[in-house]
């Protein structure tokens, strides 16, 4: 049977804590910066946990 490929769009958006939680960017913060509030753009600066509904599926596609 062949290795099983990970899912490279996948790799690029979520990344594995030391503790092994996922966690992602989020969205919004492209473009159009200047229409949103200051306060709006730093708490866009923090990563966000992945919703635990949605971890197996994105373990399977990571292949962890």
């Amino acid at each position: 049977m062949p290795k099983m490929k990970s899912h490279s769009g996948m790799k690029k958006r979520v990344k594995i804590t030391g503790t092994g939680k996922l966690v992602h960017q989020g969205s919004g913060k492209r473009h159009n910066l200047e229409n949103k509030s200051t306060k709006r753009i730093r708490q866009m600066d923090s990563h966000t946990s992945i919703a635990a509904v949605d971890v197996p599926r994105i373990k399977r596609m990571l292949g962890i």
